[in-house]
């Protein structure tokens, strides 16, 4: 769908990151893994960026977590971070068919921003009373608060560095058929987790990934 979405909050979650709510337009279904295209004008340029959701569900509202990175896509994050409550900017979606679908048993792997879907992921699975694994590489964590509560609720979360990440990867694959991993982040994280998924017994191609670019 079509839709110019308000602004309901933006809220600092880590290091130069910014989680953005909004207002869920009439209509709007989309689950936790999918995507969303936001437009604007910035500086007389157009601009189009997606970005994944990091919200459990679209009920009312829905999130999603934002890198401030002018380097990577100019000044249109900038622009978002600057948002407040109350403005609107132009949505498109969902879209995205590597998404949650209620597996009994999920394991995620995310880098980056890419924790943002995966604690999104992990609470809508934990709800549903499914197992959660979220295996986050990170040097300066983002979500903090969200995982710490996914920890406490009876998830597992185990955040790593670049050298610990195979070992971890390895620990959390069970290779069931009831598990489902899922991939989030930028090219080199993803081709670091096929890597780590191959080398613990599991499947790479059966894995949800999302590859940011």
């Amino acid at each position: 769908m079509d839709a110019t979405v308000t602004v309901t909050d933006v809220t600092a979650v880590g290091p130069e990151t910014v989680a953005i709510e909004f207002e869920s337009p009439d209509g709007f279904d989309a689950q936790p893994g999918q995507f969303i295209k936001l437009l604007a004008t910035v500086d007389g340029e157009d601009y189009a960026r997606f970005y994944t959701l990091s919200s459990p569900d679209v009920a009312d509202t829905f999130e999603i977590t934002v890198e401030i990175d002018p380097q990577e896509s100019g000044p249109f994050s900038d622009h978002l971070a600057d948002l407040t409550a109350g403005d609107e900017i132009d949505m498109s979606g969902p879209f995205g068919a590597e998404y949650y679908e209620g597996e009994t048993r999920v394991v995620v792997l995310a880098g980056g921003p890419g924790v943002g879907p995966a604690v999104g992921i992990g609470e809508r699975a934990n709800e549903d009373g499914n197992a959660v694994h979220i295996v986050y590489r990170a040097t300066n964590p983002i979500h903090e608060s969200r995982l710490s509560a996914l920890d406490s609720a009876g998830a597992t979360v185990t955040i790593t560095d670049d050298d610990g990440f195979a070992a971890a990867v390895d620990e959390a694959l069970t290779t069931n058929d009831d598990e489902q991993v899922f991939v989030y982040g930028f090219a080199g994280f993803v081709t670091a987790a096929t890597d780590a998924i191959d080398a613990a017994g599991g499947d790479p191609d059966a894995a949800k990934i999302e590859n940011f670019g």
